[in-house]
């Protein structure tokens, strides 16, 4: 009977793709199959020298880093991205965080990684916006892979403007020194993967890095949904 009315319901307010817009086809949560066997890959993790090692290249050292997804204007992953920042879909965050967990996962890239750890947001901006996006992004990479998550020990303890409009020099002078760590104790002799949504300069992800790095015998590499 619940299936009956869920159908009817359907028939008038039909569930969208948050990718290609299209209505949902029953047993589609999210993203239609089209667009989930469209997802465009990077593969850069199966690259040693890849764009993402490149962009840190005389600023930090990853021990290994990657970008699962292309990002696009226009595309799929700016509406994947867009409908996880700022239309409250936590829930895709933890979707693609399994289908990239899984991938990366055939190829070895967790062997030795012992915790998730997410780019933190500062309390004010993950109160407006009920979670952390990166954290969704764990919650999925943590279901494929089984590593635990660190969220609370990585913390953001100043709030910084918008990167959107800033030079790489601004971005890196926004975000120098506004990380901060709670109990370092817990990271000593770690391999840690940090994990954000999205990398363009790189300048969140290498502060929180540099911060992490003055914990002895930490190891850090780096995750994000897309490369812009």
């Amino acid at each position: 009977m619940i299936t009956y009315l869920q159908d009817f319901i359907s028939i008038f307010y039909p569930k969208i793709c948050l990718g290609c817009k299209q209505p949902l086809v029953k047993n589609e949560e999210l993203l239609c199959l089209h667009c989930l066997l469209n997802l465009p890959q990077t593969n850069f993790h199966l690259l040693p020298d890849n764009k993402i090692q490149k962009i840190f290249t005389g600023r930090h050292h990853f021990h290994k880093a990657t970008a699962f997804l292309y990002f696009a204007k226009g595309g799929i992953v700016q509406s994947i991205l867009h409908h996880l920042k700022y239309k409250n879909y936590p829930e895709v965050g933890i979707l693609i965080g399994k289908i990239m967990g899984t991938k990366l996962d055939e190829d070895g890239f967790f062997n030795d990684i012992d915790l998730l750890v997410p780019v933190p947001l500062h309390p004010n901006k993950q109160k407006k916006r009920g979670y952390n996006q990166s954290d969704m992004i764990c919650h999925g990479l943590e279901k494929a892979v089984g590593i635990p998550i660190s969220s609370q020990n990585l913390m953001r303890t100043a709030f910084s403007e918008s990167q959107t409009r800033k030079s790489r020099f601004d971005r890196w002078l926004n975000v120098e020194k506004i990380f901060a760590i709670q109990k370092a104790e817990d990271f000593i002799e770690k391999h840690l993967l940090l994990v954000d949504d999205v990398v363009t300069t790189g300048s969140t992800v290498e502060a929180c890095a540099n911060k992490l790095i003055e914990i002895p015998g930490v190891k850090v590499s780096l995750l994000t949904l897309a490369h812009a």
